[in-house]
Protein backbone atom coordinates (compact mmCIF):
# COMPACT_ATOMS: atom_id res chain seq x y z
CA UNK A 1 0.00 0.00 0.00
CA UNK A 2 2.77 2.67 0.88
CA UNK A 3 4.61 1.34 -2.67
CA UNK A 4 1.57 2.70 -4.29
CA UNK A 5 0.81 5.95 -2.48
CA UNK A 6 4.41 6.67 -2.45
CA UNK A 7 4.15 6.38 -6.28
CA UNK A 8 1.72 9.56 -6.51
CA UNK A 9 2.22 11.37 -3.47
CA UNK A 10 5.67 12.38 -2.59
CA UNK A 11 5.29 12.47 1.03
CA UNK A 12 7.67 10.95 3.79
CA UNK A 13 5.26 10.83 6.84
CA UNK A 14 2.78 7.48 6.57
CA UNK A 15 2.76 8.10 10.01
CA UNK A 16 -1.05 8.16 9.32
CA UNK A 17 -1.75 4.96 7.01
CA UNK A 18 0.22 2.94 9.47
CA UNK A 19 -1.26 4.18 12.26
CA UNK A 20 -5.30 3.59 10.91
CA UNK A 21 -3.34 0.32 9.41
CA UNK A 22 -2.36 -0.78 13.04
CA UNK A 23 -6.00 0.53 14.49
CA UNK A 24 -7.79 -2.01 12.24
CA UNK A 25 -5.58 -4.27 12.26
CA UNK A 26 -6.13 -4.60 16.17
CA UNK A 27 -9.96 -3.30 15.70
CA UNK A 28 -10.84 -6.95 12.80
CA UNK A 29 -8.53 -8.96 15.64
CA UNK A 30 -10.07 -12.52 14.87
CA UNK A 31 -12.87 -11.62 12.68
CA UNK A 32 -12.27 -13.80 9.47
CA UNK A 33 -13.67 -13.42 5.88
CA UNK A 34 -15.62 -15.58 4.53
CA UNK A 35 -12.62 -17.14 2.61
CA UNK A 36 -10.98 -17.73 5.75
CA UNK A 37 -8.46 -15.02 5.32
CA UNK A 38 -8.63 -12.54 8.56
CA UNK A 39 -10.33 -9.47 7.93
CA UNK A 40 -7.35 -6.81 7.89
CA UNK A 41 -7.24 -8.38 4.01
CA UNK A 42 -10.32 -6.07 3.25
CA UNK A 43 -9.82 -3.12 4.06
CA UNK A 44 -6.03 -3.43 3.24
CA UNK A 45 -7.23 -3.55 -0.48
CA UNK A 46 -10.09 -1.53 -0.35
CA UNK A 47 -7.19 0.93 0.75
CA UNK A 48 -4.97 -0.46 -2.58
CA UNK A 49 -7.79 0.52 -4.70
CA UNK A 50 -8.31 3.90 -3.20
CA UNK A 51 -4.14 4.06 -3.89
CA UNK A 52 -4.66 2.98 -7.77
CA UNK A 53 -6.53 5.96 -8.35
CA UNK A 54 -4.23 8.18 -6.26
CA UNK A 55 -6.43 9.28 -3.43
CA UNK A 56 -5.05 11.53 -1.13
CA UNK A 57 -4.13 10.32 2.47
CA UNK A 58 -7.35 10.56 3.98
CA UNK A 59 -9.46 8.58 1.86
CA UNK A 60 -6.38 6.05 2.00
CA UNK A 61 -6.94 6.31 5.79
CA UNK A 62 -10.75 6.32 5.77
CA UNK A 63 -10.61 3.02 3.46
CA UNK A 64 -8.73 1.29 5.92
CA UNK A 65 -10.74 2.10 8.46
CA UNK A 66 -14.09 1.89 6.80
CA UNK A 67 -15.70 -0.66 8.26
CA UNK A 68 -14.38 0.03 12.10
CA UNK A 69 -17.27 2.25 13.16
CA UNK A 70 -19.81 -0.29 11.92
CA UNK A 71 -18.62 -3.76 13.00
CA UNK A 72 -16.17 -3.02 15.99
CA UNK A 73 -16.10 -1.01 19.09
CA UNK A 74 -14.72 2.45 17.90
CA UNK A 75 -17.14 5.34 17.97
CA UNK A 76 -17.24 7.86 15.10
CA UNK A 77 -15.45 10.40 17.89
CA UNK A 78 -12.95 7.67 18.65
CA UNK A 79 -11.51 8.01 15.32
CA UNK A 80 -11.98 11.65 15.01
CA UNK A 81 -9.62 11.96 17.94
CA UNK A 82 -7.22 9.52 16.57
CA UNK A 83 -7.07 10.98 12.85
CA UNK A 84 -9.08 13.75 12.25
CA UNK A 85 -12.99 15.27 11.69
CA UNK A 86 -12.40 14.80 7.97
CA UNK A 87 -11.56 10.75 8.26
CA UNK A 88 -14.13 10.42 10.50
CA UNK A 89 -16.69 11.98 8.41
CA UNK A 90 -15.47 10.07 5.30
CA UNK A 91 -15.84 6.78 7.76
CA UNK A 92 -19.32 7.98 9.07
CA UNK A 93 -19.88 8.53 5.46
CA UNK A 94 -19.13 5.24 4.18
CA UNK A 95 -21.01 3.34 6.76
CA UNK A 96 -24.17 5.33 5.95
CA UNK A 97 -23.78 4.25 2.38
CA UNK A 98 -23.70 0.87 3.57
CA UNK A 99 -27.18 0.82 4.84
CA UNK A 100 -28.71 1.11 1.39
CA UNK A 101 -31.07 -2.05 1.34
CA UNK A 102 -31.22 -3.40 -1.84
CA UNK A 103 -33.85 -6.59 -2.97
CA UNK A 104 -35.14 -8.17 -6.50
CA UNK A 105 -37.52 -9.72 -4.62
CA UNK A 106 -39.91 -6.92 -4.23
CA UNK A 107 -42.61 -5.96 -6.92
CA UNK A 108 -41.11 -3.55 -9.85
CA UNK A 109 -42.64 -0.45 -8.72
CA UNK A 110 -41.25 -1.27 -5.23
CA UNK A 111 -38.05 -2.09 -6.77
CA UNK A 112 -37.90 1.71 -8.57
CA UNK A 113 -38.89 3.29 -5.02
CA UNK A 114 -36.10 1.68 -3.96
CA UNK A 115 -33.67 2.13 -6.14
CA UNK A 116 -34.22 5.71 -6.71
CA UNK A 117 -34.34 6.01 -2.95
CA UNK A 118 -30.56 4.29 -3.12
CA UNK A 119 -29.49 6.95 -5.30
CA UNK A 120 -30.69 9.75 -3.86
CA UNK A 121 -28.67 8.48 -0.75
CA UNK A 122 -25.61 8.38 -2.59
CA UNK A 123 -25.87 11.77 -4.52
CA UNK A 124 -26.54 13.43 -0.99
CA UNK A 125 -23.28 11.43 0.15
CA UNK A 126 -21.61 12.98 -3.05
CA UNK A 127 -22.90 16.91 -2.36
CA UNK A 128 -20.98 16.36 0.74
CA UNK A 129 -18.10 14.74 0.06
CA UNK A 130 -16.93 12.63 -3.66
CA UNK A 131 -14.93 10.65 -1.66
CA UNK A 132 -17.12 8.74 0.41
CA UNK A 133 -18.54 7.33 -3.02
CA UNK A 134 -14.94 6.41 -4.35
CA UNK A 135 -14.70 4.48 -0.94
CA UNK A 136 -17.98 2.44 -0.70
CA UNK A 137 -17.18 1.90 -4.86
CA UNK A 138 -13.82 0.18 -3.55
CA UNK A 139 -15.57 -1.18 -1.09
CA UNK A 140 -17.95 -2.89 -3.33
CA UNK A 141 -15.24 -3.68 -6.14
CA UNK A 142 -12.80 -5.69 -3.42
CA UNK A 143 -16.53 -7.52 -2.11
CA UNK A 144 -17.40 -8.48 -5.74
CA UNK A 145 -13.75 -9.96 -6.08
CA UNK A 146 -14.21 -12.16 -3.42
CA UNK A 147 -17.83 -12.88 -4.23
CA UNK A 148 -16.85 -16.91 -4.72
CA UNK A 149 -17.05 -17.72 -1.15
CA UNK A 150 -20.60 -16.35 -0.81
CA UNK A 151 -23.88 -18.56 -1.05
CA UNK A 152 -25.30 -18.74 -4.70
CA UNK A 153 -28.43 -16.77 -3.18
CA UNK A 154 -25.57 -14.68 -1.55
CA UNK A 155 -23.75 -14.10 -4.80
CA UNK A 156 -26.86 -13.58 -6.92
CA UNK A 157 -28.18 -11.02 -4.74
CA UNK A 158 -24.61 -9.40 -4.56
CA UNK A 159 -24.05 -9.02 -7.94
CA UNK A 160 -28.00 -7.94 -8.69
CA UNK A 161 -27.45 -4.81 -6.56
CA UNK A 162 -23.60 -3.97 -7.69
CA UNK A 163 -25.10 -4.23 -11.34
CA UNK A 164 -28.21 -1.99 -10.54
CA UNK A 165 -26.34 0.50 -8.27
CA UNK A 166 -23.02 0.56 -7.92
CA UNK A 167 -21.60 -0.30 -11.26
CA UNK A 168 -24.12 2.53 -13.11
CA UNK A 169 -22.35 5.37 -10.23
CA UNK A 170 -18.87 4.13 -11.47
CA UNK A 171 -19.59 4.39 -14.53
CA UNK A 172 -21.69 8.12 -14.63
CA UNK A 173 -18.74 9.11 -12.70
CA UNK A 174 -16.39 7.92 -15.25
CA UNK A 175 -14.24 5.06 -13.68
CA UNK A 176 -14.07 2.18 -15.63
CA UNK A 177 -11.51 0.18 -13.87
CA UNK A 178 -14.13 0.07 -10.76
CA UNK A 179 -17.24 -0.67 -13.07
Amino acid sequence: LIKKVLSYHPSEDFTMIKKAYDLARNAHDGQLRKSGEPYIIHPLEVACILADLELDMESIVAGILHDVIEDTDYTFEDVEKMFSKEVALLVDGVTKLGQIQYSSKNKEQQKEEIQAENYRKMFLAMAQDIRVVLIKLADRLHNMLTLKYMTPEKQIEKAEETMHIYAPLAHRLGISTIK
